[in-house]
């Protein structure tokens, strides 16, 4: 029986199969297998696989249903406790399963990720992406940021992740909705414990051919149908009242969709003097200075400038919120 079964569904990626394959198979100290679900290529993807003579490797092809409808099929075959995926267009970093399953037991964790380096399709720096990767590497490594900023978006690339089989079986729901990222807000609606190696230990290639970047369920509008379901069906269920911070271009969307939830907006924190002081949509805006301490009632934070969330963590903490408790992050 092996340690670890590691899942690996692809489509028509004939030029970065085997690499990404070989990253895996090349993994130290772990016994592992390696399921490659072929879902329904129509290039030379398994053709590309054809010099792989190891016995670890398994590889099943099945008919065009989608990523997440391969992803339940190659669960259906793992035969591990402990489930990792990998991405066809992704590199694994050596030692990347070793220290997360050394860091999965030590800390009793059931869903570990690690940080990563985002790569060009032709393995140059993303530039463009360096200050997401700052994000998901030095801005979201402890338990209580995770939880904290879920709502912005999981800091995980979903590629990255090892688990114990309880949150894979939760299974990918093929919807509207991007997959990865509902079966992770499921997973910590459920009370699963998130973590993250503190070492760069995967290469991330950003590419025009990523589904993230071509399938509607990866849109900004399939992200925040799923934060909001997953925000009113948990942090907020049953709540009557909230308050806000911000009053920008995040905040004000989200004052407004609260309102048609029936969910009343006590006040709204600025920093903005030209803000603090009005009446937005009947409700009125506080200096955050003047900040009332936690009662019970939700705290929503919508401000996406860089580096605010952090300033704002600091704030809060002064009148003793508490991230992930009473304190959420949206985008």
């Amino acid at each position: 029986m092996p340690e670890v079964s590691v899942i690996l569904p692809v489509l028509n990626a004939e030029t970065t199969i085997a690499r990404a394959v070989e990253s895996i198979l090349q993994q130290t100290s772990v016994d592992l297998e390696l399921i490659v679900v072929d879902d329904g290529s129509t290039d030379r993807t398994v053709h590309a696989l054809r010099d792989q003579r190891d016995s670890r490797l398994k590889i099943l092809r099945t008919d065009h249903g989608g990523v997440a409808a391969a992803s339940n099929v190659g669960l259906q075959m793992a035969q591990a406790a402990i489930i990792s995926r990998m991405d066809a267009d992704d590199i694994a970093h050596p030692q990347k399963l070793e220290k997360q399953m050394a860091a999965l037991r030590q800390q009793s964790l059931d869903v570990i990720g690690c940080r990563v380096r985002i790569l060009n399709a032709d393995n140059s720096v993303a530039t463009s992406l360096l200050r997401y990767e700052r994000w998901i590497n030095e801005e979201t490594i402890t338990r209580q940021q995770i939880l904290a900023l879920r709502f912005v978006e999981f800091p995980f690339v979903n590629p990255t992740i090892l688990a114990r089989r309880q949150y894979f079986e939760i299974g990918f729901a093929d919807n509207e909705l991007p997959e990865d990222y509902d079966l992770m807000l499921t997973a910590a609606a459920q009370g699963l414990r998130f973590g993250k190696v503190s070492e760069v230990l995967f290469d991330w290639l950003d590419g025009p051919s990523r589904l993230t970047r071509t399938d509607d369920r990866y849109s900004n509008d399939a992200f925040m149908k799923c934060r909001r379901k997953h925000l009113l069906n948990g942090p907020l269920r049953g709540a009557f009242q909230v308050d806000l911070w911000g009053a920008g271009q995040t905040g004000k969307p989200w004052l407004r969709w609260l309102q048609q939830q029936k969910i009343e907006v006590r006040r709204v924190y600025e920093v903005h003097p030209r803000k603090i002081g009005n009446i937005i949509h009947n409700v009125p805006v506080v200096d955050v200075e003047e900040m009332s301490a936690p009662d019970g009632t939700p705290l929503i934070v919508a401000v996406g400038a860089d580096g605010a969330r952090a300033l704002i963590h600091e704030h809060v903490m002064k009148f003793g919120y508490v991230l992930g408790d009473d304190t959420w992050f949206v985008a």
